[in-house]
């Protein structure tokens, strides 16, 4: 298959929300080049000097890059990718210049890139995330080792936003919840939740290629046996009851979904959701209270927030 590279030259701190916007065009996976990064570089790990030249890097701003198959319709994905980059003002964001740069890629190059960029991270207490191709043992028995796959991955697990809902979910989770994951993308947080002990997961997303990867991504983890993934339109239709819901979404989306997360709770449950800006922090906490939600709790990870709100046991 033949693959599309698109990049895009921002700021730093709109670095974060432009990747956002590349995973929800559907991109297979988002690589950034910060030039924060490499000026924070110091001596490597064994007090040797690095020689920084050497590292191939960016001198200002940040570059944001998504992989599209060529198959894709490249123009209509330019021009929605630049369009919600210029809207990032909106959210008090400086996102540069937003220009789509456009570059064909070979399958085999697509993958080299992947493999250069994504090995093993930590991204809670006790979850691991590991790509495919790489062995991994654990370093504490407690561990969890969750595998994905980025060739097929709309979230490899440590983007702030999803990390920020999987210590949510590592905090809040004491064994055999229902949960309710809208939003799936590539399944990451299903399947972290199964191995963290939920009962059962019932995981959505509306668009069926990454219904697809979340599919394929359990195939990796052969431990997890009890995710249903499925399309769906948020909570459109859905009459279940979870102990959990989590969704890691925009907060345009969040607004509503929630009225459609307090029927879908029982009395007591929690409504884990990230993808959250800070400065529209103001208007998820609000939309929240109007349902009757209490928030318990708010995360912070550079400019993202992730809320944790509960429903009364008395308000069902």
């Amino acid at each position: 298959m033949k693959w599309t590279e698109l990049s895009v030259q921002t700021t730093n701190e709109a670095v974060d929300a432009v990747s956002v916007i590349f995973e929800d065009a559907g991109s297979n996976g988002v690589k950034i080049e910060d030039a924060e990064d490499y000026k924070n570089l110091r001596a490597g790990k064994f007090g040797e000097i690095l020689d920084l030249e050497d590292i191939p890097h960016i001198e200002s701003g940040a570059l944001v890059t998504g992989y599209y198959a060529s198959s894709s319709d490249i123009e209509s994905l330019i021009f929605n990718i630049e369009s919600q980059v210029k809207k990032l003002t909106d959210f008090g964001l400086d996102p540069g210049a937003g220009k789509v740069i456009q570059k064909p890629l070979e399958e085999t190059e697509w993958q080299t890139e992947w493999e250069k960029y994504y090995h093993p991270v930590r991204v809670t207490r006790y979850l691991t995330v590991v790509p495919s191709w790489e062995s991994y043992q654990k370093t504490l028995p407690e561990e969890k080792i969750l595998k994905l796959d980025p060739g097929m991955a709309f979230g490899t697990g440590t983007h702030p936003t999803t990390k920020l809902c999987l210590q949510a979910l590592e905090m809040y989770m004491r064994g055999g919840e229902k949960i309710i994951d809208v939003g799936t993308g590539s399944g990451v947080l299903s399947i972290a939740a199964s191995k963290m002990g939920a009962s059962k997961i019932q995981a959505y997303d509306l668009d069926q290629v990454a219904v697809d990867s979340a599919i394929e991504n359990l195939k990796l983890n052969p431990d997890v046996k009890n995710v249903q993934i499925q399309p769906n339109d948020l909570l459109a239709g859905i009459q279940a009851q979870a102990d959990i819901i989590v969704a890691n979404i925009l907060a345009e989306i969040i607004v509503p979904l929630v009225p459609q997360a307090k029927t879908c709770l029982k009395p007591g449950g929690l409504f884990i959701t990230s993808g959250i800006i800070k400065d529209k922090l103001p208007t998820i906490i609000s939309a929240l209270k109007d349902e009757q939600f209490k928030v318990i709790e708010i995360l912070k990870m550079k400019d993202w927030r992730a809320a944790v709100a509960q429903i009364p046991r008395d308000e069902k």
